[in-house]
Parts: structure tokens; sequence; C-alpha cells
């Protein structure tokens, strides 16, 4: 039988276009793999909301399956869209308060996954949460993939190295290996500091760093507004040029498999 490949999209600090990169690479993602999947593990439901999904109760979030086991199968919604989600909600919030003394509890949704979906070659990304809490851990716990935007500023360059310091700790305890990839995200070329972070991200990531950048661009800050991705929005963009170079980079390196 084989592996579902399970993406997480993560990063510790916020702003970097984490939302918009799952958003994106699964909407690019669908046309080939109408089977594809996102999941949103953050409270902020900023997935959710972009996808444009709104007043999820608890019932259908993810919430219910940490709360009631309720079949991750049964939570999926495909949006208007032709996206297939599992939606987040506020309540998951509670989920870190509550059990966050729970070693057990972070690697509930690899076995949901792993018992409820069913098996195939359809991605599934996971958003998760700017924080390595409860929820983030379940997500790269039942990942075999992650993908780590980092936005072309000093202060995430940064971060990135912490990070990745952070999964190499991971890795040993799990006793695990991810497949890790970094894109730069928010990349203004008429700045040489972008150039600047790009370059140092190169001597840092190696070929772990994606070729292609995501250039900062309106419609891609618009696009979650009108509960579209950038290709439904504005597919004649940059943004649009990107994420799909992006996704045909990375499906060319074997990620999406």
């Amino acid at each position: 039988m084989r592996r579902v490949p399970v993406i997480a999209v993560f990063n510790q600090k916020g702003g970097v276009g984490k939302t918009t990169t799952t958003f994106n690479i699964g909407a690019a993602l669908a046309p080939k793999y109408p089977q594809s999947l996102l999941v949103d593990v953050d409270p902020q439901s900023s997935l959710t909301l972009a996808i444009g999904a709104r007043n999820v109760s608890a019932a259908s979030s993810l919430y219910a399956f940490f709360k009631d086991a309720t079949p991750l199968a049964q939570l999926v919604q495909t949006q208007p869209s032709g996206l297939r989600l599992i939606a987040a909600s506020l309540d998951l919030s509670k989920v870190e308060a509550l059990h966050g003394s729970d070693a057990a509890i972070s690697r509930r949704l690899k076995e949901g996954i792993e018992g409820s979906l069913v098996p195939g070659n359809s991605p599934i990304l996971i958003d998760c949460c700017p924080m390595l809490g409860v929820l983030s851990l379940n997500a790269l716990i039942a990942a075999s993939h992650v993908l780590l935007p980092v936005s072309a500023d000093y202060l995430s360059l940064e971060g990135a190295a912490k990070l990745q310091s952070a999964l190499d700790v991971l890795e040993q305890r799990l006793d695990k290996h991810f497949v890790r990839r970094v894109v730069t995200t928010r990349f203004d070329a008429r700045r040489r500091l972008s150039f600047e972070i790009y370059r140092r991200l190169q001597e840092r990531f190696g070929t772990s760093l994606c070729e292609t950048v995501i250039t900062e661009s309106v419609s891609l800050a618009e696009s979650p507004m009108h509960h579209k991705g950038i290709f439904a929005y504005a597919p004649g963009s940059q943004g649009a040029v990107d994420y799909a170079a992006l996704t045909e980079e990375l499906e060319a390196g074997n990620f999406f498999s």
C-alpha cells in the first residue's frame, strides 16, 4: 500500500506566506490530483477563511476529530472552487490548552490520516500554526515532507536557521527523516536586500532551496478577500506565474510523491 504524501507547510514566524503557499499550491495541484486535500490546523483559521468556508462549527471542523474522534473522512468538505478542505475553527485552541502535556496526542493526526483517509497518490497539505505547539507537532509527525516558506527579510532569515535546527532535533527524537524544501516568499526585485537574503538562503540550505521565488504582489494579497486562489483571481499575474512554477519545480523533484 503506497503511503499518501503528507506535506506540512510550516514556519514559526507569522507573515511569511505560509497560508498563501498552502492555498495556491493546493489550487495548482487540484487539476492533476482532484482528490488532494488541504488541512487547516491553525485555530486562527486563515486557510479556512481564505478558501471561503465561514461560520464553521466545532462539530464540522478539525476540532471534532480531536474532541470526539470524528473520522477525518467525515470532515472533508468540497468547496465551490473544487478544493477539498478539512476546516479549522477557533475551538482548536482548546486542544493546545487542554492537551499540552499529553505526549500521546501528538500522534493523533497521523493515526487519523492513516486510519480514515483512503490511501493513494494525492497529496495532503497541512497549513500549520506559526508556533511549535501540540497542533503543529501533530502535523509534523503526520508529515513525510516539510515545506518552509521564508520571506525575503533579515528576521525571517534568522528564524529559518532556528527552525532548521528544531526540525533536526525533532527528527532525532522521532527517528524519522523529513524531505525538506525551502521557498523564498515576498521577494521584491526592487530591493537589493531580497537578492542578498536569497543568496544567504542558498548558502545555508543548498539544494533544499527552491529556485523559484514568490514575488510580493497586490494580487496575492487581494485574492483571499475574494475567496479565490491566485489562478482563479488573477490567472495572468506574476503570483500565478510564480506559484505555477513553484509547483512544477516541486513536482519535478518528486516532492508530491
